[in-house]
């Protein structure tokens, strides 16, 4: 047998097993410490303002770690743009538990691990309320070139900010000498550190809730947040696990209490986005103005992604327009929108309540109708005062960084999963 002599880079693998690029089995050691140092410079990244035309905008500005990377403030959008002038047109989604959204599909089918396969769910994943990127490496890409945010005129200038930056020498470590020269491979870059930050486990997506510790059995619930829990799933009453599901997953997989499909629940227009103040401006989600490639999907308009609802007692604004300011609000308009629509929408010149304002009379058709959205006017809402009470009791439950006062219940008690039917 002859042997073969490596040359170039086999040869440099060959004498240094850490030295780029690796084939498909890299060296574990090596390869932690490269994920870890990227890791590192997608923190420093993420908190940097100097990546923004303004620098006073980073990715945090947007996206607090005190409220579950999700908006610091209860104002529906955030002023962005090189003198934060410009104001954005949708409320800023959390980012936490983001991890496990799958790829956007329009028939998304369940693994024989999550629930039954064989049910075509729709439109499903994708990140942003519309869903047009996959992956955060993507994402990021938006917010530092949208002129209403971050508001970099290029790539290259992108580029230009992040090679004066304290992490710009490490940055040229992890991807070459030449990395700022080629502006796009630089946003590439940056682009994977930030995803590969926002996979960390310890920091987005650490499952210290109570509710996760109530499910490891280590703690117990209250009475309300029991009650809240059995309205939550109940399809008769919140079904709120029609989207946001509750329970774990056969294969013991704790809950991410969303199923990244998208639903139109036909939100009141806010006028304080600036944006509607034109009548003729309407966010339609899955079919534009943002996303372009389903535009003529009519049957889509309306309709945008189910969040997570992990942390969501963080939020001082609700939905994709920022709407609701309240938990309260929140769950109160899934119980009434039918029953008493004159409670959140406005009555116009006919003394008519303009029901479904924030979407064309085209497309109402879209909007969900699943319970509790079963009701007309006069009827009995399908949750009552006490349920929508107890429901937000609950999801109070689902914020991380709780501490059991019991490390371990030894044995089954009556309020567990199994006996929440």
């Amino acid at each position: 047998m002859v042997a073969l002599a490596l040359t170039g880079a086999g040869a440099m693998a060959a004498e240094r097993p850490d030295a780029l690029p690796w084939g498909s089995d890299p060296p574990a050691g090596p390869a932690m410490a490269r994920v870890a140092a990227i890791t590192s410079v997608g923190r420093q990244m993420f908190f940097d303002k100097t990546l923004s035309a303004s620098g006073s905008m980073s990715c945090a500005t947007c996206h607090d770690p005190a409220h579950g990377f999700g908006p610091p403030g209860a104002e529906p959008i955030i002023m962005g743009g090189a003198r934060l002038d410009k104001p954005g047109t949708r409320a800023v989604p959390g980012l936490t538990y983001s991890a496990a959204t799958p790829f956007f599909s329009e028939h998304f089918y369940e693994s024989d691990e999550e629930g039954d396969e064989s049910v075509d769910q729709g439109p499903t994943g994708g990140r942003t309320w519309d869903g047009r990127v996959n992956r955060p490496r993507d994402q990021a890409a938006i917010p530092l070139l949208a002129a209403n945010e971050m508001a970099n005129e290029s790539e290259a200038a992108v580029a230009a900010r992040a090679a004066a930056a304290p992490y710009a020498a490490e940055m040229r470590r992890l991807w070459g000498d030449t990395l700022f020269a080629e502006p796009h491979r630089a946003v590439q870059a940056i682009g994977e550190a930030l995803e590969t930050y926002q996979e960390s486990p310890s920091e987005f997506s650490p499952f210290t809730s109570k509710y996760d510790a109530w499910l490891r059995k280590q703690t117990e619930l209250s009475a309300e947040e029991l009650r809240g829990l059995k309205a939550f799933n109940d399809p008769d009453r919140g079904n709120c696990i029609h989207c946001h599901k509750s329970k774990m997953t056969p294969g013991g997989g704790l809950p991410m209490f969303t199923d990244a499909g998208f639903v139109a629940v036909g939100a009141p227009r806010n006028m304080a986005i600036p944006a509607n103040a034109d009548p003729t401006y309407f966010d339609l989600g899955l079919c534009g103005p943002e996303r372009k490639d389903l535009a003529g999907s009519t049957e889509y308009c309306g309709m945008f992604k189910a969040p997570t609802l992990r942390n969501v007692a963080l939020r001082r604004s609700f939905y994709h327009n920022g709407i609701f300011h309240t938990l309260e609000e929140a769950v109160a308009f899934y119980a009434t929108r039918d029953t008493n629509p004159e409670r959140w929408y406005p009555t116009g010149p006919d003394g008519k309540v303009q029901k479904f304002n924030d979407l064309p009379a085209e497309y109402q058709a879209n909007i969900d109708y699943e319970p509790p959205f079963d009701r007309k006017p006069g009827e009995a809402p399908a949750m009552s005062e006490q349920d929508v009470s107890d429901i937000v009791a609950f999801l109070r439950t689902l914020t991380d960084g709780f501490h059991p006062a019991v490390e371990a219940v030894a044995a089954p008690h009556p309020s567990h999963p199994g006996d929440l039917k």
